[in-house]
């Protein structure tokens, strides 16, 4: 949920900033909530990049990502990301491919993209670090990776889309009405592995097409997801392609010992996973919904594409 009180927690608002500022958009409940105690330091040591901080108002996903669609027309300097992957992943939104600076504040359950592009992982280390950036005007460039349906949406994303048994998991774990929190994700995980099975998918990877069944299926611009689980061990954003990986057929019981390797990144050594780099992938399976960075992407068949250097990161 997107809380509407952040004003209120260091007096500054939406209408009392104009012209070049720093835009943030927080997410207290990242984390579980754990850290939304942060937020004033974060604001405070962002000032320290010269500019005024606008603190955006939003009640839902959609709403953050109008909110930063509006700083960026209003002429902010840099949007700010105070959360996990998903507050990332709707800012980014707004921000891909314009020049305007970004910055990442980790206070997130996984925060898997600034932890592959090298972002402090104290908050208020990471807050400090955009601010002396912004002043000092220096930033690092990172590819992001750009999908497209068949009707022509497009969505941005930076670390990994999920196209197999993971999707389907995050799928019902949203269908779920109980447990809450994190049981209701363990509860998906069996429900799923009890019905697990390999599905047919064909992938064109730079116009070559590749056919097969498979369990585990997915595109990286970043090595891990899921809080560190990297299922993509080699993939670099700043290399200019995406890392695909797909499985022969595993089963219930091949699923259930790979997941253990994912930590680590061991499990490529096995020979039923391959592992290809290519700078578009299209994605065509039936019955499955993509997920990228803990949010609901869509229904195959989709496009995907390595934007290099889409992003100005301030570290």
């Amino acid at each position: 949920m997107w809380p509407c009180s952040f004003r209120s927690v260091v007096g500054v608002t939406s209408a009392a900033v104009t012209g070049d500022f720093i835009a943030v958009l927080a997410n207290p409940s990242a984390g579980r909530g754990r850290r939304s105690g942060l937020l004033s330091g974060v604001v405070e040591a962002l000032e320290g990049g010269g500019f005024p901080v606008r603190l955006l108002v939003a009640g839902s996903g959609g709403e953050a990502e109008d909110a930063c669609h509006r700083a960026v027309a209003d002429g902010a300097v840099a949007v700010v990301a105070v959360g996990g992957d998903g507050t990332v992943h709707r800012a980014l939104q707004a921000v891909a491919g314009t020049g305007v600076g970004f910055g990442v504040v980790p206070v997130g359950t996984g925060n898997d993209f600034a932890a592959s592009v090298g972002v402090p992982r104290q908050p208020l280390r990471a807050a400090e670090g955009i601010g002396l950036a912004l002043r000092e005007g220096r930033d690092h460039r990172f590819d992001l990776a750009r999908t497209e349906d068949d009707h022509g949406e497009r969505r941005w994303f930076c670390a990994v889309l999920a196209a197999g048994f993971d999707a389907l998991i995050n799928e019902r774990a949203n269908r779920m009405r109980w447990p809450a929190g994190p049981l209701r994700y363990d509860l998906a995980i069996l429900l799923e592995l009890a019905r697990a099975r390999a599905r047919p998918y064909t992938l064109h990877l730079d116009g070559v097409a590749h056919r097969f069944t498979a369990e585990v299926v997915a595109v990286g611009n970043c090595p891990s997801y899921g809080g560190g689980m990297r299922i993509v061990p080699g993939a670099d954003p700043a290399d200019g392609l995406l890392d695909v990986i797909f499985t022969s057929p595993l089963g219930r019981g091949g699923l259930a010992r790979l997941k253990p390797r994912l930590r680590a990144g061991t499990h490529v050594e096995d020979p039923r996973v391959t592992v290809l780099r290519a700078r578009t992938v299209r994605i065509e399976a039936e019955g499955i919904v993509g997920y990228t960075d803990g949010e609901r992407l869509g229904p195959f068949p989709l496009q995907v594409s390595c934007v290099p250097g889409a992003i100005r990161l301030l570290l």
